[in-house]
């Protein structure tokens, strides 16, 4: 390298803080750990060449963030060193040889879970305490969401009077799925990774927000007891945490030696890819807790425990085109259009870019050659560039003028890194008109795709409401539109304006404003009228703590911090209450309807409802419990009270059967309806 010593250090400092602040406080990582991984030995080396230019500690790994009380640990909670080939971990075990005078070492292998770092205090059985890693000796109180996981026991039998169980928060595959399918219907980013949305959900503060998304916990490591000999080995320790209700690994049985470990890790890899959740390597640690304290620490990492990160599963392929993506919002995300290529087990074809500075930062152009590899293993994503593959007519990328050449006029506001439309494209008008019109909105049957683009571009819809108020000369306009057509699509607008108020609500479109929250405002405002007049403490009451920490409670379930935020923005726009007057003048219903009477069995029960019924469809059958005093849920608990199951009902039957849950079909859900 060119550059001096110190110029050198002072870089990748500089990197290094910035990648960090990314993972750990913004939960939007740009690099992998690999590459971050790479960054910090690199650094490592020059400073102990080039002493004289070593800076402070950087604090990697630490995790607090500014809204939360924090506590200390009663014992160090250290990270992991990492490994990524069979030497280095080889030499690992060298070394505890050494340390612990060449006796036979126990070793308990365990996949390495992707997720948030944890320590659960327990004093004298009872739950207390959930906090955060940190800087290993003092972490961020995030009791509250912790608390949400139900599968954390409250209460410990016969345990020790203190105890500190150690595990790693994470979010299943499924669940980041089912959160992304939402995103992705209201016209939002996805999210990029179950690791980073598990993280950003640990840390919010809204405390609405986080009962929507399901976290899970793996248990695996002991900190702090009170007695210091209440177990001998770690395998003790974990049969413990099971007996206690604990969620645990025990995938594979105790390794005598460094050969047998190294084995289990080579079988964890294949094992992996069968796991409900992210896993990006496998964990080694000496299973005798004697043996442990012998082999000691160092400030950051434990000597006798390592990490051994497998290789993310990655390919190359040509970009042979970067689109646009428009969102509902007007939000823009670049797509990287690739020659199809198989990819961890399925045939990826296009690759979010996230955003103008990414493409900028990467030198991504079209027509290069490119690395691409799926952020747990879930959403493609494009590492970097093959630079001697380039073709030499690659011409940098223009992010503004593709956005001019395709005719979006977009822009971004201080330091989103988004561009946004400045005014509705016609493909934003279309896909706000198909959520108006959807199911779960105001239900218009008929008024789809195809009709949609009709009436933006026969220019008889600019904002959604203008549907309303379309006449019948203007219905006969689209093609294919004849009388009996016309008929039935004024019989459909007739029958949307009289729907319930939060069909209304959630038509208008308020970002992080989805079905079941159109529903709780709809439930507490009783009008439009109400929750357009809304002000901030009519959604939020501001807390401040005894030692001055300020916090929010929400007025209203499932409207928090980031809702009220949207909701208030929402109707602060001269062209939204413009949308809500036309509402008003082509006679859509805007007020809450009288409570129908509710049915005994129902009313306060929760259903969860799985697989495809004869007759209802899962909206119908939707409407029907919450209107008889019922609540539908999305997933089967201890809480849930019946399971109404259909078709091809899958994971969720399975598990209503293994909790015991009441099972109905739908004769069953009728019956109990009393319809």
């Amino acid at each position: 390298m060119s550059a001096s010593p110190r110029d050198q250090i002072l870089r990748l400092r500089a990197a290094i803080q910035r990648h960090e602040e990314l993972y750990r406080k913004k939960h939007a990582p740009e690099i992998s750990d690999f590459e971050f991984d790479k960054l910090v030995d690199e650094l490592a080396d020059l400073e102990r060449e080039f002493p004289m230019f070593a800076g402070p500690d950087l604090g990697i790994g630490d995790d607090k963030s500014e809204g939360f009380q924090q506590a200390d640990h009663k014992a160090p909670m250290l990270s992991l060193d990492n490994t990524y080939d069979e030497a280095d971990f080889r030499a690992f075990g060298d070394r505890l040889y050494k340390a612990l005078g060449g006796t036979g070492l126990e070793f308990i292998v365990e996949p390495k879970v992707d997720g948030v770092a944890v320590s659960l205090t327990f004093e004298k059985g009872q739950f207390v305490r959930a906090v955060t890693r940190g800087n290993g000796a003092r972490g961020d109180d995030v009791t509250a969401n912790v608390s949400l996981i139900r599968e954390i026991p409250r209460t410990l039998k016969g345990a020790p009077d203190l105890l500190e169980v150690r595990g790693e928060i994470y979010m299943e595959l499924a669940e980041f799925q089912r959160l992304n399918q939402l995103r992705e219907a209201a016209g939002e980013p996805l999210y990029a990774n179950p690791r980073n949305l598990a993280a950003g959900t640990v840390k919010l503060l809204d405390g609405e927000e986080a009962r929507k998304r399901r976290l899970s916990i793996v248990c695996y490591g002991l900190g702090a007891c009170e007695p210091a000999s209440a177990f001998a080995t770690l395998k003790d320790f974990k049969h413990k945490l099971k007996a206690w209700g604990f969620p645990i690994r025990d995938d594979i049985d105790v390794q005598q030696g460094v050969d047998a470990a190294w084995k289990a890790i080579q079988q964890l890899d294949v094992l992996r890819r069968d796991l409900p959740f992210p896993t990006d390597g496998a964990v080694v640690k000496v299973n005798r807790l004697e043996d442990q304290r012998r082999a000691g620490t160092t400030s950051k990492f434990p000597h006798w425990a390592v990490a051994f990160k497998f290789p993310p599963d990655q390919a190359e392929t040509i970009l042979r085109k970067i689109s646009m993506q428009v969102g509902r919002t007007g939000a823009i995300t670049p797509v990287a259009e690739l020659d199809p290529v198989l990819l961890a087990g399925s045939t990826v074809a296009r690759a979010t870019l996230h955003n103008a500075d990414e493409i900028a930062r990467k030198d991504i152009r079209e027509g290069d050659t490119v690395r691409i590899q799926k952020a747990g293993e879930i959403i493609p994503q494009v590492l970097g560039v093959v630079r001697e593959k380039r073709p030499a007519e690659a011409q940098p990328f223009d992010f503004e003028a593709r956005l001019k050449e395709l005719g979006l006029d977009a822009t971004r506001d201080g330091e989103e890194a988004a561009y946004k439309l400045r005014a509705p494209s016609r493909e934003m008008k279309i896909r706000r008109l198909v959520h108006f019109a959807s199911k779960q909105c105001l239900d218009i049957d008929g008024l789809g795709d195809a009709v949609a683009e009709q009436l933006v571009d026969l220019g008889l819809v600019n904002v959604p409401v203008d549907a309303l108020s379309i006449t019948t000369a203007q219905w006969r306009m689209l093609e294919g539109f004849k009388d009996k057509s016309v008929d039935n699509m004024l019989a459909g607008l007739a029958q949307a304006k009289q729907r319930e108020l939060w069909r209304a609500i959630h038509a208008l479109g308020i970002p992080n404003v989805g079905m079941q929250t159109a529903k709780d405002l709809a439930r507490h405002f009783k009008s439009m009228d109400a929750l357009e007049a809304a002000q901030p403490t009519d959604l939020l009451v501001t807390k401040v703590g005894k030692k001055g920490g300020v916090s929010y409670e929400s007025v209203i379930s499932g409207v928090g911090i980031e809702v009220s935020e949207s909701i208030l923005s929402f109707f602060s726009d001269p062209n939204h209450r413009d949308w809500v007057k036309a509402m008003r003048a082509a006679g859509l219903n805007l007020v809450e309807a009288a409570a129908a009477g509710s049915v005994e069995g129902v009313a306060g029960k929760t259903f969860v409802l799985t697989g495809t019924l004869p007759t209802l469809g899962r909206d119908e059958a939707r409407d029907l419990i919450e209107k008889a005093g019922g609540k539908v849920s999305g997933s089967v608990s201890k809480k849930t009270d019946y399971v109404v199951a259909g078709e091809e009902a899958g994971s969720k039957l399975t598990k209503a059967q293994e909790l015991g849950v009441a099972i109905l079909d739908e004769a069953g859900l009728r019956a109990l309806l009393g319809s």
